[in-house]
């Protein structure tokens, strides 16, 4: 009989490649599997002047969205998402393990909830500066009638169009947003991993588990600053002149209250929380999977 594997004594700390070829493959997978929800979150939390934009939740959006567009519209943007994904998790992850050890949060003495949270926190600075630009071209392209033939189409267009400060102008709402989403996720996220697996052998349950929960937590807490973020990403292509003139996080949370008041910041809600469940719990088994494959 083969000896059991000690999953979490396969050495604290990888090695900086690892971690990071660990995190570009969950990032790719995580994002590619939940993609279609996360298109019909964006679209609930466009202010849609077209009613044929307008949706009362996930099924209605998704009935509509397929029967109207065809079931091809849901996935447009993910090559965007395909490109940047994977070198900003290398980025995310290789980042949150070299932090997390020098912050000594791999040492085995109890609660390491300050070192996870600045590890994580820090791993979301380094990684959002990169994606940022991905992820606004992922939005223009999800949006009803985008009109963006291709990741470049979109990207050079945008830049042609409002310059490269259009890529960047919600990365401080991101910051804002990401490090108390990563830090409570990560924070949850190991707390939930000791409890649920003490002895430390590979589980992917616990993963899953805490993965999820992690991650359902985080997003439900910062809905409000991802509805102020998707109202920056994609004012260039609305036609309200009001919310093409936004420039930044207070901009886009005065117009949210006074359009819709306070369930206003709770847009997308739904999806957004069913997005990342799923996902963070498919990216922290992908990234521990491969993380003990790779070490291996």
């Amino acid at each position: 009989m083969e000896e059991e594997l000690d999953y979490e004594a396969l050495s604290s700390n990888a090695g900086l490649g690892a971690n990071m070829l660990a995190g570009a493959l969950a990032g790719i997978s995580e994002h590619a599997v939940m993609f279609p929800i996360d298109s019909i979150k964006t679209r609930m939390q466009v202010f849609a002047t077209s009613p044929a934009a307008v949706y009362s939740g996930i099924g209605n959006a998704f009935t509509r969205i397929s029967s109207t567009e065809g079931m091809r519209a849901l996935w447009r943007g993910v090559s965007s998402v395909i490109v940047g994904a994977g070198p900003a998790h290398a980025v995310h992850f290789g980042t949150y393990e070299a932090v997390k050890e020098l912050a000594g949060g791999n040492r085995g003495d109890g609660s390491h909830f300050m070192a996870t949270s600045i590890a994580g926190a820090a791993s979301t600075i380094a990684s959002d500066a990169l994606m940022n630009p991905f992820d606004v071209i992922k939005q223009r392209m999800q949006m009803h009638n985008s009109g963006y033939r291709s990741l470049w189409h979109c990207a050079s267009t945008v830049y042609r169009n409002e310059g490269v400060g259009a890529f960047y102008v919600s990365y401080p709402t991101t910051l804002i947003m990401t490090v108390p989403f990563t830090a409570v996720q990560f924070s949850v996220y190991e707390e939930l991993k000791k409890q649920l697996n003490p002895s430390g052998v590979y589980s992917p349950v616990t993963h899953v588990l805490a993965g999820g929960l992690a991650g359902g937590v985080a997003a439900g807490v910062t809905t409000p600053l991802d509805v102020a973020k998707t109202l920056l990403q994609t004012k260039g292509r609305s036609e309200d002149s009001e919310i093409r003139r936004a420039r930044g996080m207070l901009d886009a949370f005065r117009i949210i209250w006074q359009r819709d008041g306070l369930r206003g910041f709770h847009r997308g809600l739904a999806p957004r929380v069913l997005t990342f469940m799923p996902s963070n719990a498919l990216c922290w088994l992908s990234y521990e999977f491969f993380k003990a494959a790779i070490r291996d």
